[in-house]
């Protein structure tokens, strides 16, 4: 295509879209070993698009019944964050705040990390249309006080809403993203002094915490055109005193035990559970398989906090919405392992008190069948004995 017709077709683009690479930047992606034959690869082979036709995936996803699990019964009991409530230090050295979805304020040293914030209404490229929210954000995100850090995991919407991001560019705080993903934000007014693009393996540090992007399975895009030239990741945030992992968006593959042993142990990890689907088992953890991840980055035994997110605030998948807490409950106390279940909004010390209240019981349906895998088995909690060897697989 002539580079005038593409240069046009871009200007007709949304601003949400964000912008491709280019330049110098595209260069650096050109060179990443994780870069290869034109796109990023995952650490593991993954299936990006839904197995299966999307007619059959269509029937499941709007099938009356399954319609009615995917939202609450009735209002979200959110926690009604205050600025007062997050002005006081952390008693511990370590605050966590989930704001719903991956979006979560992390309290580490003195330092205050943003992972994945989405304020907008929608996860989408349009005011008026795509999934909406199922509860509001716990506190405007003026209220949410100065904030050192922004942390992306990568350029999916509900990862990365152009409102936000925008209405941050205003303040003094560093964006740290995975490569690539600064081209969106330069685009959106960020200014590129106050960007941190990394690689797998690559760190920074703002103000004595160490940001270090670590891998995902998963996929990226934004536009129309998907060209995989932003990266994903997972990360990890490590202080004098307290180190914490956001798992960003991922399936289940190996590359866990090589984290933890590589930055582990970890005083909390917030874990993927939700989205999940037979369609797409690739690239979402089901709640077992979130829990085996945190096993594996704890050294194979139960440890630190587990703490489900990417789920609850939007309607992503064929699953019940309450499903991912409810089963990420059981496995972790069949388990034996601390588990956190905070209402969005509501603060906690990971060496404290932990919430475990089943709040979405108040406001759920009956939890759905037991989700099957694309093979037809059952993914349901493991037993015990299961998770003891899951740290040896």
């Amino acid at each position: 295509m002539p580079r005038s017709l593409t240069t046009g077709l871009r200007s007709l683009q949304p601003a949400s879209f964000g912008a491709e690479a280019e330049g110098a930047r595209l260069e650096r992606i050109r060179t990443s070993p994780n870069f290869v034959d034109g796109s990023f690869r995952n650490p593991e082979d993954a299936r990006t698009r839904p197995d299966g036709s999307m007619l059959e995936f269509a029937k499941t996803y709007f099938r009356k019944e399954e319609r009615a699990l995917r939202a609450p019964t009735g209002t979200v009991p959110v926690h009604a964050t205050t600025l007062a409530d997050l002005a006081k230090p952390a008693a511990s050295g370590l605050r966590i705040t989930w704001m719903g979805h991956s979006s979560v304020l992390a309290e580490i040293d003195g330092v205050r990390v943003l992972f994945d914030p989405v304020w907008g209404e929608r996860c989408s490229p349009f005011a008026f249309a795509g999934p909406k929210r199922l509860h509001p954000a716990p506190l405007p995100l003026a209220a949410l006080g100065p904030v050192d850090v922004v942390v992306i995991s990568h350029d999916h919407y509900d990862h990365l809403d152009m409102p936000t991001i925008k209405a941050l560019t205003g303040t003094d705080t560093v964006f740290a993203v995975p490569l690539g993903v600064g081209a969106h934000l330069e685009h959106w007014g960020v200014p590129a002094g106050r960007l941190r693009e990394l690689d797998w393996h690559e760190s920074t540090e703002v103000r004595g915490v160490t940001l270090t992007a670590t891998p995902a399975r998963h996929f990226c895009g934004r536009g129309l055109r998907n060209p995989q030239h932003t990266l994903w990741a997972s990360w990890v945030a490590a202080g004098p005193d307290h180190r914490v992992f956001h798992s960003g968006d991922t399936g289940y593959f190996q590359g866990f035990r090589e984290i933890g042993a590589q930055h582990g142990p970890f005083d909390i990890a917030m874990i993927q559970v939700g989205a999940y689907s037979e369609f797409w088992p690739d690239i979402h953890m089901t709640p077992e398989e979130g829990l085996r991840a945190h096993l594996d980055l704890q050294g194979g035994q139960p440890g630190g906090v587990l703490m489900p997110i990417h789920w609850g605030t939007f309607n992503l998948a064929p699953h019940a919405w309450a499903e991912p807490g409810e089963w990420t409950k059981d496995a972790a106390e069949d388990a034996g392992q601390a588990v956190a279940l905070p209402r969005p909004g509501e603060p906690f010390e990971p060496g404290g008190k932990l919430p475990v209240d089943p709040w979405w019981r108040a406001v759920s349906g009956p939890v759905a069948r037991p989700w099957r895998r694309a093979d037809g088995s059952v993914a349901a909690p493991p037993v015990r004995g299961e998770l003891d060897m899951a740290g040896e697989r």
